[in-house]
């Protein structure tokens, strides 16, 4: 399995301010199966999702390396985890936010469809996005800062 289309994610905006502030938390990302991310600064935007036997996490004295298999046609053997830009799902961000977390909010449009989501806090603030993901990534920034 290569490149993915994914249709609720976190927004690479949003990624690229969670990355700096994981980094700057002293934090690292482990890859492991089921994991997207993207190689930022290169003329690849597809989205990467870490696989067995197709996508792998190799561990060097170096740090992480994910080999790409089978993919000749991206030109690409392998590259340091370092240098790409996780795209945490759902779970994982609901995780980091930890026991700041008190809920989900589903905000109601028309026809019943969701105009967006607002994640709570346990101090009671409100993070509001169209996608789940992102008002995630906002309450996570806000609760690391």
């Amino acid at each position: 399995m290569g490149p993915v289309k994914v249709s609720c994610m976190i927004s690479p905006e949003l990624a690229t301010q969670l990355d700096a502030a994981r980094r700057a938390r002293g934090l690292a990302w482990e890859p492991e199966s089921g994991d997207r991310f993207v190689i930022p600064n290169r003329e690849i935007e597809d989205i990467f999702v870490v696989a067995e036997m197709t996508i792998e996490v190799h561990e060097l004295a170096s740090g992480s390396v994910i080999r790409f298999n089978g993919t000749t046609e991206w030109a690409l053997d392998s590259i340091p985890a370092a240098e790409v830009l996780w795209l945490p799902r759902e779970a994982q961000l609901r995780d980091l936010v930890g026991d700041a977390f008190a809920r989900l909010e589903r905000l109601p449009g028309e026809f019943g469809e969701p105009l967006g989501f607002a994640v709570v806090l346990a101090n009671g603030e409100r993070h509001v996005d169209v996608d789940p993901e992102d008002a995630y990534a906002r309450a996570l920034l806000a609760a690391w800062s």
